[in-house]
């Protein structure tokens, strides 16, 4: 699978280019508007989703390096807002959080009352939201919509998150997007958001080139200090795509996913990753469509009060697949080819699409270098030639 070619009406009609003073003022126009923003920052180290007050607090000249197992930030010449790659975070832990208090109960002398917490949904604004995140948010909405969940809904149902999505300007070497189809670019694919941003910056020029896509979009558009984009601002952000594009080195190709992995359930391959995996479940940690759960209960030592608490899950825990007569998937082994197969193959039966968007999180953040696109390599070659690569730290 590849992205389709950029064209010559990548950017959308409406652009205008807004200087680096100007997208101070965007910050400005949010908080007058009532929005926390949440966007990225650097702290120990990395790049991490947090509230940001200006946009100072962004991570201005820094960039990063990535690879299997390897993560680390770089200084860049320029001073660019979003010259970085993605970082452990997604926005799933704002739309999805980690650990949520469901329902509390309290023995009292006039019985046992429940109290089920309803908190108001907070206004927040995402800044630096990606094309592939961009279409995990998608899948998530796809996972949840139509169903009772007490899990927050994401933006496409519960619109009180304003987004304000980035097209990328380079890839790193674990980025794999264009073979799911799911970027770089944000423009394509039905993609969610209010305004879109393309940075440019060097020694000498720091501009964006900024398109609204809803009408609250357009309304802090016009709040903002613009010059319309002419034609050469079009052939740039053409440009930034396709070179961006052009840059991925690894490639996921699965024409019938369903069938691959149904025809593979017995293949050594499974075993020779095994063999390294950890099961440590950090690729679902880090992964932006992953959505398990368990369900916790807890009591103070009196007795007379209860908590019941849902909390993020992994299919690579021992117990998540527990069942009265004990887990269902005991192995290594087994519990890898659970969540591959899943998250590559039947999702597509379960929810009309892959579980992958490419972001390769998962890929530098397993700490013995398990890449997935080179396991679907090894999974696709004849058994008696079949060897896992294993990737360099």
């Amino acid at each position: 699978m590849t992205d389709e070619d950029p064209g010559k009406q990548m950017l959308p009609s409406g652009a205008h280019r807004l200087s680096n003073s100007g997208f101070s003022n965007l910050f400005n126009q949010l908080h007058a508007a009532g929005y926390t923003i949440i966007g990225p920052r650097l702290e120990q180290n990395a790049i991490v989703l947090d509230e940001l007050q200006s946009a100072k607090d962004l991570p201005s000249g820094w960039g990063d390096e990535q690879e299997a197992s390897t993560y680390r930030l770089r200084r860049r010449a320029d001073q660019a807002y979003f010259g970085h790659n993605l970082g452990a975070e997604s926005w799933k832990k704002f739309l999805y959080p980690r650990r949520q208090l469901l329902w509390r109960a309290q023995q009292s002398g006039a019985g046992l009352e429940f109290e089920r917490p309803v908190s108001p949904p907070q206004a927040l604004a995402f800044i630096g939201v990606r094309a592939c995140d961009l279409a995990a948010i998608k899948i998530q909405a796809r996972v949840h919509q139509g169903q009772e969940s007490d899990q927050p809904l994401n933006p496409e149902v519960d619109r009180s998150v304003f987004i304000i999505a980035v097209n990328c300007a380079q890839a790193t070497a674990t980025c794999f997007c264009t073979s799911m189809t799911t970027g770089p670019s944000v423009y394509k694919h039905g993609y969610q958001y209010d305004l879109a941003l393309t940075e440019f910056a060097d020694v000498n020029d720091h501009h964006f080139i900024i398109t609204a896509h809803t009408a609250r979009g357009q309304a802090v558009l016009k709040q903002l200090p613009l010059q319309d984009a002419d034609e050469s601002a079009q052939l740039a952000v053409t440009r930034q795509h396709e070179l961006t594009a052009q840059s991925m080195s690894r490639q996921l190709d699965l024409a019938n996913p369903a069938e691959f992995f149904k025809s593979r359930l017995e293949h050594p391959a499974w075993e020779a990753i095994a063999d390294r995996c950890l099961s440590c479940a950090n690729c679902t940690m880090v992964c932006p469509t992953c959505f398990c759960t368990k369900v916790e209960d807890t009591t103070d030592l009196s007795g007379d009060h209860a908590e019941r608490w849902l909390q993020w899950d992994s299919c690579f825990h021992l117990d998540f697949s527990h069942l009265h007569g004990g887990s269902v998937r005991k192995s290594t082994r087994s519990r890898y080819r659970q969540w591959l197969t899943h998250k590559l193959g039947t999702w597509h039966e379960q929810f009309g699409s892959s579980g992958c968007v490419g972001c390769g999180r998962c890929i530098a953040w397993c700490p013995v270098g398990i890449d997935l696109t080179a396991a679907v390599t090894a999974l696709g070659r004849l058994p008696n030639n079949e060897a896992v690569p294993h990737e360099p730290n």
